[in-house]
């Protein structure tokens, strides 16, 4: 009988051996026994014997046939990020595939709808001419059949436009029980590219560097903000598409989704995308990965877990935001979006693109070396638009509002004399980060992490951002009774009260995750901000990237100064592109734009390069830093995680991991263990231990010889995890 391979969802690094009496593909989703209960697998391979005795060899309870097996180039690359990433290899697979598919409930495939054209059709001539929409509508199913998805690229009310023209008789749908839709009369879906823009010279450059090569090549595309990046993008949908090929585009962001969504269908009005993201249903997702693993979706919009989706015609991928650290996922499987990416591009033969206007430095110095290929974009898109000028605000010598300068607020008061757009940027959300007594100094602290509770004062509240714990604000002081307690601090609500303040007629819209939390409530404040019904915005790092704002001609940076005195070594780093980020959601258009930073330190390096907005000489004066102190791009690391609720415990797991890394005696430096940034989270004591090596090669080899011992350890009521390539400490 043959013996198969499978992977388990279960955190124990190893392949699990069983029998089966029929036909099976690798790839396919099993049902199988595993100790009292039975669990969903994948089969990873065929082999003729195995370790274990054969009459201790359990047969798989049942084959799921609903869906098609994962590829071998899929399997390759999961064991791949298995391996590197030293995460067990079940886990892996089953982490990487939507929620579904991890399940033994049987998938119906639902049914698709496409519209045409019935026999009463009308021209759209013979509509009222109020019925644009709805004449758009038909103009379209005139040359071919359509999804919802297509139409509503058109116009964001074509749903009921739809709707009206199904009851009038003229339009019908056409359910299609196949993922695959049917082909309308024999002809094939044209490829149109609509509205095509004239690319400006460094932009054909780019496109053609991209396109006229063949196999692998990884391109560095680092363009200004409003640099036109996303008609770069465009071009190389459109030079895919021509070529029948798919095209899978990660963005950091869910928020980033929606409007990259609607512009790809606007330019591409009859190719099938699909968006890939936490925000959908399990069927939904599930549904767009089967179009795309069928080949039906061409190009594929999502988030870092897209970065798995099956895609058989893989033509090219696109990595918007690069540098974003969104795309490193903090638990379970800790890859890097952008890393797997990479390689899987290098697997499949194909380019990849990274496009950013600050680039990570990792990225930045493998263009420098070489190893990437430096494709620039140093001009705004709009020939009437110009970078925005910097000015830094001395907050030790001006008058303060509520954290807002003086000098800030009267430009401000500018903009909306002007009929302009204002931009305050804080990324800290609630009213105020911390409450305080004026008598004893009692301070707002969490009573089960090591952070402060945030003061969210239209709800009354008191909350962690951490653990979640909540209370009412307290009416005096806990610990000595005074009646005087005060915000310290500011956030985005403490921020948005002061401008109605000063300024009662503005239209003021704050964007954090607390006012967002409400399903569509950004897509329609989005619209409001385009729609000019916005007068001032404040907001969170949710409005740093990827958003643009014609009439936004002014923002301002409140409070950036924290991150200077950060222990991370990459808070700089960070800062820097967050400031260059949101400082270009300013200017877009055909006004000027300006960015005043308010900071204490005007004079610091970080604000002369970002005056300049130069971001080459701040990229060389940070790589000249990290070499001499043997940081990241030119050391790798890794960092073993412990938390428990005994302090004791996840102090002596981590030193005796330390010991048996001494003793294994490779060229590595192994620090020593110490509290983790946040001590003490929901209850648990956090520490680490960081390792680091001047070679990939040596360090992996490391972990190989550690990660056996590191399984051996007493781990007993200790959450513990193992982080290659760390972004946060």
């Amino acid at each position: 009988m043959p013996i198969v391979r499978v992977a388990l969802d279960v955190p124990l690094p190893t392949l699990f051996d069983y029998t089966v009496d029929e036909v099976v593909e690798t790839g396919q989703r099993v049902v199988v026994p595993f100790r009292r209960r039975e669990l969903v697998g994948i089969v990873i391979e065929q082999v003729l014997s195995s370790d274990v005795p054969f009459d201790k060899i359990k047969p798989i309870v049942r084959v799921l046939h609903d869906c098609a097996p994962i590829s071998a180039h899929l399997i390759k690359l999961l064991q791949f990020c298995s391996d590197y990433y030293h995460y067990p290899v079940g886990q892996t697979f089953m982490s990487a595939l939507p929620a579904r598919l991890r399940s033994d409930k049987p998938i119906s495939n639902s049914a698709t709808v496409f519209y045409h054209l019935s026999d009463r059709a009308l021209s759209p001539e013979l509509l009222p001419k109020r019925k644009l929409v709805a004449r758009m509508i038909i103009a379209q199913l005139s040359s071919h059949n359509c999804s919802l998805a297509q139409l509503k690229s058109l116009s964001p009310s074509a749903g009921s436009q739809l709707k009206w023209l199904i009851e009038q008789g003229w339009v019908e749908p056409n359910e299609v029980s196949s993922l695959i839709p049917e082909p309308d009369e024999g002809h094939a879906t044209p490829h149109v590219f609509a509205n095509a823009h004239v690319l400006n010279a460094e932009q054909q450059d780019a496109v053609d560097s991209v396109t006229q090569g063949t196999g692998y090549r990884c391109f560095l595309l680092h363009g200004i903000t409003g640099s036109g990046k996303t008609e770069v993008y465009v071009n190389l949908i459109h030079h895919v598409l021509q070529n029948n090929g798919q095209i899978l585009l990660l963005v950091p962001e869910i928020n980033l989704t929606p409007q990259l969504e609607n512009y790809f269908l606007s330019r591409f009005p009859f190719a099938v995308l699909v968006s890939l993201h936490s925000g959908l249903t399990e069927n939904a997702r599930l549904k767009n990965w089967q179009l795309a693993q069928a080949g039906v979706a061409q190009i594929v919009l999502g988030t870092r877990l897209s970065v798995f989706t099956e895609l058989p015609k893989l033509a090219m991928i696109i990595v918007d935001e690069e540098h974003d650290s969104s795309f490193k996922q903090q638990d379970g499987l800790r890859y890097s979006a952008r890393d797997v990416a990479i390689f899987r591009a290098s697997q499949r033969g194909i380019p990849i693109v990274l496009g950013s206007a600050t680039p990570s430095l990792e990225s930045y110095c493998n263009a420098q070396s070489g190893r990437y290929q430096m494709l620039r974009l140093t001009a705004r898109a709009l020939s009437s638009a110009r970078l925005p000028a910097v000015h830094c605000i001395n907050v030790d010598q001006s008058i303060m509002t509520e954290g807002i300068s003086e000098s800030l607020l009267k430009e401000v008061g500018l903009r909306l004399a002007r009929g302009e757009q204002s931009l305050l940027f804080i990324n800290r959300r609630g009213y105020a980060p911390v409450m305080m007594c004026t008598e004893c100094g009692w301070l707002s602290d969490c009573k089960n992490c090591a952070g402060k509770m945030v003061l969210h004062l239209k709800d009354g509240r008191l909350r962690c951002h951490h653990c979640g714990y909540q209370l009412r604000v307290p009416t005096v002081c806990p610990d000595c009774g005074h009646v005087e307690l005060l915000p310290v601090g500011s956030g985005t609500q403490r921020i948005e009260s002061a401008l109605k303040t000063r300024f009662p007629d503005a239209r003021i819209l704050r964007v954090d995750r607390d006012s967002t939390r409400n399903k569509h409530a950004w897509e329609t404040m989005r619209d409001q901000i385009h729609a000019n019904e916005v007068d001032i915005l404040v907001g969170t790092q949710m409005l740093a990237k990827g958003h643009d704002f014609p009439a936004l001609t002014l923002v301002g940076v409140l409070n950036p100064d924290s991150a200077l005195y950060s222990s991370d070594f990459r808070a700089a780093e960070k800062l820097f592109a967050q400031l260059m980020q949101v400082a270009g959601r300013a200017g877009r258009a055909d006004k000027p734009g300006e960015v005043l930073i308010q900071t204490a330190f005007p004079d610091h390096p970080l604000f002369v390069y970002l005056k300049n907005q130069d971001f080459d000489g701040w990229a060389q004066s940070q790589l000249s830093e990290r070499k001499m102190a043997g940081f990241p791009p030119y050391f790798f690391q890794a960092m073993l995680r412990a938390e428990g609720l005994n302090e004791s415990d996840v102090y002596h797991y981590l030193n005796q991991a330390r010991s048996v890394a001494l003793t294994l005696q490779h060229s590595i430096d192994i620090l020593g263990v110490v509290p983790a940034s946040l001590a003490r989270r929901a209850n648990h004591i956090r520490a680490q231990l960081l390792v680091q090596s001047d070679t990939r090669k040596s360090m992996q080899q490391f972990l190989r010889a550690w990660q056996p011992h590191l399984f051996a350890l007493s781990t007993n009521n200790l959450r513990c995890s193992l982080d290659i390539d760390p972004l946060e400490f």
